[in-house]
Order: structure tokens, then C-alpha cells, then sequence
């Protein structure tokens, strides 16, 4: 079937490109002008019928597919792998440095990749549809795939990729995937797919979507309000391969080369390698050989049977891109299963996403998110969509009564959303600080509290976000006044407030220059300080201070309330009482706190460490508060590290010199509790220890 807009003249133009032909070849080969070719390829004429047999005959194809425009049969056939030449100047990749930006981690796949899909938004009046699929293959269909994927042609690659004399990371996590290859009979794939977004639209080679994601590191071809900016974000797709192996097929927004659907590449990285006297860069691409440049692959059109083959068949014909992680795995060990990898992918779309999930009467969401499990064509664990209502209810709440218009200025319900502003104070360019403009743009970022009850995991929470409404920081209110209802904060900032107007413009590139590549904050960074005039990072702490002073005052019980608080209120409490200042000793600055099945507590406690040569040795201390006398002590079950310390074999920690702060967890020991912990509140506090640090 000819596709819209697949001229004739891109055809013919393809075609020759194909087979290394020119204009004025096939014009002596035809017997006519070279202006008559011309005139076919651009579009201004078409030939005649004898004109198209004698195309066909010259190109070796039915004449048939010259009148159906379709590639060659034989174009399938011709697929390969092309690895890169090394440097000729001995340089050596030993790996691909972006990968090592993040971890290889699913809860970091998900954010970003989901990131980069909805920053691609094709229709803005519909949501981007994301879905994760995990597939686990073995037997004859694990080897049908690796010979659709022409594993014969890699195998000596990664051997010698994988060289344990090169004493490499990356050589080290191949030769694992290549172990796990040979000894299981499984295959474990993951598929990433988006609907509703632009697809790999562009030349091969030439500035475009296609060529920052396939070619380029580094080249986020972003710009403006979305959400990622370095270029970095699609190396997690890589880096979640122990192969390091990625295949992709693409549905594009607008034509190239006359066509829209299945555009489809293949990329390998891996580092330096030496193999039968030839040194290789690392990267290869799995394309068709393009006839105008040596030994390189370009993308091709597939047919169906290899789309299926190689597992990459979409759900529809919607613009998008279908990333296929070949031995995906989840490297920090947490999912090691089909199902703990599907509850993790669920759990972390949920966490950074739910806000652009949200929808109401009026409008559809964002995105719309879903993660599906199959084992060799079978699914095991169904279509699950994420609901944001279920998994963070309070701050869904938040967001959908601010966009239904139903928020209100004080609470007289538990249900209520209270709106409120925190003005962001933009400095000027210094592009136009230099041509004399030094005005300030001022932006109201909108402020939603509201209250939630003690089953939330997290009480006294802020999460803010910009543009397509992923969470980018997440943080504790602290400080907040006696008896005020536990509550969770949303701040929208830039286009999250829904404003096309110019401070929203000034203030959503303003943040998006202050994140990092994890895009998990707002601070003091390069880019803001290459871009903004001085007070740029005076401005970010102005607005962090303003927000949590303006949370203070809505969750306030207002003056007059005699009621107080309900005594049960303060039972489940572990934040301890405020601090003195700069204190010379470690102290506990916050403490997180739930209760397991079993009746014991479990605490994520961040310390806060003075400066000193010798490394702190603490002695952590669980104990019961009372209303007076001694405060009882329980003991720990279990203490694990999270940052900057370690756990002794004497049960204290040693925090790491030089560390400004730091994180350790521990869940109680029931046996030792001097009363149930459902009727108790607890305190963290820490003792200095006896034991040397050695």
C-alpha cells in the first residue's frame, strides 16, 4: 500500500540512494535525458508505463512494486551489523560515559524515559500513552529473535568486548550478561513504547529527533520548557541493557523519504575492543548499508514479518517509538523477577508521574501509563494502567481541585485544597543584561496544600514541579506549628500553572536551567550561572524559603480554636524537637517512621554531621517518649547504611569523614518494646560510642 504523501519522485530517489546509483546513470541506462530524471525525482513529471518497466528492469524489481512504490524485496536480506573503526589516533572509549550518568536502575528508566516520551507530545489536545513491556522468552522463540537479530555477527564482539584483561566496568557487566546468556535459557526483554509522540522524525545523519537519539550523545534537541535538557536521559534505555543493546522502530509524526511507518535501527555500545586484527570504537548499528557512505548502517523500512520477529509490533498505527531493551536488568539487585520488576516500574511511574496523570471532567490527562508481563507470548500479570488517585490520593486530590476550578482560600473541610501563591523572582538574561534590560520578571507559582491522615506513608510533604507536571523535587515541610493538620503541598511552577503568559515562560526555562541531568532539583548549576545575571541562586533560595513559610502559615490552626489537637494525633510522631544551632556533634535532623505487620518500627533517620578530621563513631538510640521521667530504650532488629556511613560489628555506625550529612534505616526489635508501639512515640537520638572507628 502507498503511503499519504510517498511521492513517486522520493521513491525513485530512495531507490538510487539504495543501490549506489546517480541520476545520470540511470538516464543512460534508460536511454533519456538526465533532465527527464530529474524532472521524475523531484516531482514535476512521472514516466510513462514503458518508461516504468524499463525502471524496473534496471533496478532488479517487479514492476509492480515501482507502481506500488515499494522497497525492494531483497532490502531485508541486506541488514547487517556496522561496527564504528577505532580512532586512528589510539583514542579508546571504554564505554559510553552517559550511560554512567544515572543508574542502571528501573525506577530510573521509567522517570526518564517516560520524561523524554511526554516531552515529545505530538497532539496536545490528547494524552501521551506510554506502555512497559516486559517480555521473559526462551526456547525456540529466544532463538528465533537472536536470529533475527543476527547474534552470529555479535557473539565475537562481546567476547571480545568482554575481555577480562581489559579490567573494565563495562567489560565486566558484558561478560555477566554473556554468562547469564549461556547458562539460562532465557531472555528477558523490555519494551518501551509511546503513542502520541513525534517518533524519530529526520534524516539519518543530519540534524533531526532520529540522529540525536540514534547517532549523537549529548544532543537532547530540546529546547525551551521541556523537561529534559542534556542529552542524557536516553542512555538509561542503553545502560538498563546488560548487552548494552537496543532495537527501535518508529512511527513518525511527519514523512521522511515519502513514509511514516516502521522506521526501524538498531544500536550496540560497547567499549574499545581489538577483534582478528582490527580495532573497534565500540558503538554498531544494525541497518541497511548505505551505498554513499563506507561501512555504515542507515535506518530501513521493515516489513511486517521483521517487525514481528524481532518484537517490536505496536498496538497501533499512532505516531511513536517502540524502544526494545534486549537482557534488560535492573542493577541495583531490588527486582530481580518478572514481578518484582513490574511492581518496581508501576511504583516509580506513580512517583514521578502521577500529577500528569490527572484528569477531570473536562479535560483528559497528560499521560496515561501502563506496565504489562508476558512469558513466551503469554501474559502473566495483566495490563496494569497506573491510577494516580490510588497511589498518592492526597496530592491527586490537590491537583485535580486546582484544575476544576474548586480550590479555596482557608480550609473548613478535611477535604479541602487551599490555593495559595509564592512569588519567583526571575533575574535577567545576561544576553539581554548586556544590551542594557536588567528588569526582573516576577512569577506567581501556585500553591496547593491539603490535608491527609496518618495512613500516608509520608506526612508534611512538598513536592513541586514545572512543565509537564513531573515531580522534580520532593522534600519535608519541618518547623511546622503545634497542632497543625498532617497535610501534603503541591507547587506548580511555570507552565505547570497552566499560563502561557511570559513570566511563566521566563520562570519554567529558569528552573529547567537550575536542575541537574537527574533533573531532581533546583539548585545553583552551571547553566544557570552561565545563563542568569548575579542573585541567580539567591532567588532559588528566596523561593524555597517563601514556599515553606507560606505552607506554615495555611496548615496554622487559626487563633481562637480552642479544641486543639486530638490527643491520638501525636501518638504516631518520630520528627524530633527542634535543634539548637550549628551544634559541634552529630544530630538528627529528620526522622520517618511506620509501623510494620509485625508491630515494630522502622525509621529512615538523615543525620547532621559537623566537620571534623576524625571520622564520627554514634551509638543510634530507639527510645520510648513518656510523659515524664526516663525515656525507656528499645533495641534494633536490623541497621543498614543508606549514605556517608557504616554499620560496625558492634551495632554502631561510623559516618564518613569530611560528610556534611548522612542516612542510615532501622527497624526496632518487638521482643524489647517496654509497650506496644501502636499505643507509643518514639525518639531517635544519637550517643557517642566507646568502640575505636577501626
Amino acid at each position: 500500500m502507498v503511503e499519504d504523501r510517498y511521492t513517486f519522485g522520493e521513491w525513485l530517489s530512495r531507490q538510487l540512494r539504495r543501490q549506489n546509483m546517480s541520476q545520470a546513470d540511470l538516464a543512460i541506462r534508460l536511454d533519456v535525458t538526465r533532465a527527464a530524471v530529474s524532472a521524475w525525482v523531484t516531482g514535476r513529471a512521472e514516466p510513462r508505463m514503458d518508461k516504468i518497466e524499463a525502471i524496473a528492469e534496471v533496478l532488479g524489481v517487479d514492476p509492480g512494486a515501482v507502481m506500488n512504490r515499494e522497497d525492494s524485496p531483497s532490502s531485508a536480506g541486506s541488514l547487517a551489523w556496522y561496527h564504528r573503526p577505532a580512532h586512528v589516533d589510539g583514542g579508546r572509549e571504554l564505554g559510553n560515559a552517559a550511560t554512567f550518568a544515572f543508574d542502571a536502575d528501573l525506577s530510573v528508566l521509567a522517570r526518564e524515559a517516560t520524561q523524554n516520551s511526554l516531552d515529545e507530545q505530538h497532539d496536545p489536545n490528547q494524552p501521551v500513552r506510554v506502555r512497559y513491556l516486559l517480555h521473559e522468552i526462551s526456547g525456540e522463540r529466544r532463538r528465533r529473535f537472536l536470529d533475527a537479530l543476527h547474534w552470529n555477527e555479535l557473539e565475537p564482539h562481546f567476547e571480545a568486548a568482554a575481555d577480562p584483561s581489559q579490567r573494565q566496568k563495562v567489560g565486566r557487566v558484558l561478560a555477566n550478561g554473556i554468562h547469564e546468556m549461556r547458562e539460562n535459557d532465557t531472555l528477558l526483554l523490555l519494551r518501551v513504547d509511546d503513542y502520541n509522540a513525534n517518533g524519530l522524525t529526520g534524516p539519518d545523519y543530519d540534524d533531526g529527533r532520529f540522529a540525536a537519539v540514534v547517532r549523537r550523545l549529548l544532543d537532547s534537541h530540546k529546547a525551551g520548557t521541556a523537561g529534559g535538557s542534556y542529552g542524557l536521559g536516553k542512555a538509561t534505555l542503553w545502560a538498563s541493557s546488560q548487552l548494552g543493546l537496543v532495537m527501535i522502530n518508529s512511527v513518525l509524526s511527519e514523512p521522511y523519504e515519502g513514509r511514516r511507518e516502521s522506521r526501524m535501527i538498531g544500536r550496540l555500545d560497547l567499549p574499545w575492543h581489538h577483534l582478528d586484527g582490527v580495532d573497534y570504537a565500540g558503538p554498531a548499528w544494525f541497518g541497511e548499508a548505505d551505498p554513499q557512505r563506507d561501512e555504515v548502517a542507515r535506518s530501513w523500512w521493515a516489513d511486517p514479518k521483521t517487525v514481528e520477529d524481532l518484537y517490536l509490533t505496536r498496538e497501533s498505527p499512532d505516531p511513536g517509538t517502540s524502544f526494545l531493551i534486549v537482557g534488560a536488568h535492573d542493577a541495583t539487585g531490588d527486582a530481580t523477577d518478572l514481578d518484582g520488576m513490574h511492581s518496581k516500574l508501576v511504583t516509580h511511574l506513580a512517583r514521578n508521574f502521577w500529577a500528569a496523570m490527572i484528569s477531570t471532567t473536562d479535560s483528559q490527562p497528560l499521560l496515561e501509563a501502563s506496565v504489562t508481563s508476558m512469558r513466551n507470548g503469554v501474559v502473566v500479570i495483566e495490563e496494569e494502567r497506573v491510577d494516580p488517585h490510588i497511589h498518592e490520593p492526597a496530592r491527586s486530590r490537590a491537583v485535580r481541585a486546582f484544575l476544576e476550578g474548586t480550590t479555596v482560600s482557608q480550609p473548613t473541610r478535611t477535604d479541602h485544597v487551599v490555593q495559595s501563591s509564592v512569588v519567583l523572582g526571575v533575574p535577567p538574561l545576561k544576553e539581554n543584561a548586556r544590551k542594557g534590560e536588567k528588569q526582573f520578571a516576577e512569577h506567581n507559582a501556585v500553591l496547593l496544600v491539603t490535608q491527609t491522615d496518618d495512613n500516608d506513608e509520608k506526612l508534611n510533604q512538598l513536592v513541586c514541579m514545572r512543565g509537564n507536571r513531573m515531580v522534580v523535587t520532593r522534600r519535608t515541610v519541618t518547623d511546622v506549628p503545634l497542632g497543625s493538620f498532617p497535610f501534603q503541598a503541591v507547587l506548580l511552577a511555570g507552565k505547570a500553572t497552566g499560563s502561557d503568559l511570559p513570566d511563566a515562560l521566563a520562570a519554567e526555562e529558569f528552573l529547567r536551567a537550575s536542575e541537574p541531568p537527574e533533573h531532581d532539583a533546583w539548585k545553583t548549576t552551571d547553566d544557570l550561572i552561565a545563563t542568569y545575571t548575579r542573585g541567580a541562586a539567591s532567588r532559588l533560595a528566596e523561593f524555597r524559603r517563601d514556599t515553606h513559610e507560606e505552607i506554615r502559615r495555611i496548615v496554622r490552626r487559626p487563633e481562637g480554636d480552642d479544641n486543639g489537637p486530638d490527643p491520638l494525633d501525636d501518638l504516631l510522631r518520630v520528627d524530633p524537637p527542634a535543634l539548637p544551632r550549628n551544634p559541634g556533634f552529630p544530630t538528627v535532623k529528620h526522622v520517618q517512621g511506620s509501623l510494620t505487620e509485625d508491630g515494630a518500627w522502622q525509621v529512615r533517620v538523615e543525620v547532621r554531621l559537623p566537620v571534623r578530621v576524625d571520622p564520627w563513631l554514634m551509638t543510634p538510640m530507639l527510645r520510648f517518649v513518656t510523659r515524664s521521667g526516663p525515656h525507656p530504650s528499645a533495641d534494633w532488629q536490623r541497621l543498614t547504611a543508606e549514605l556517608n556511613c557504616e554499620v560496625t560489628s558492634a551495632g554502631n555506625l561510623a559516618f564518613k569523614t569530611g560528610a556534611r550529612s548522612a542516612v542510615f534505616h532501622g527497624v526496632s526489635d518487638v521482643t524489647s518494646h517496654p509497650v506496644a508501639a501502636q499505643m507509643s512515640a518514639v525518639e531517635i537520638s544519637l550517643t557517642r560510642a566507646k568502640e575505636n572507628a577501626t
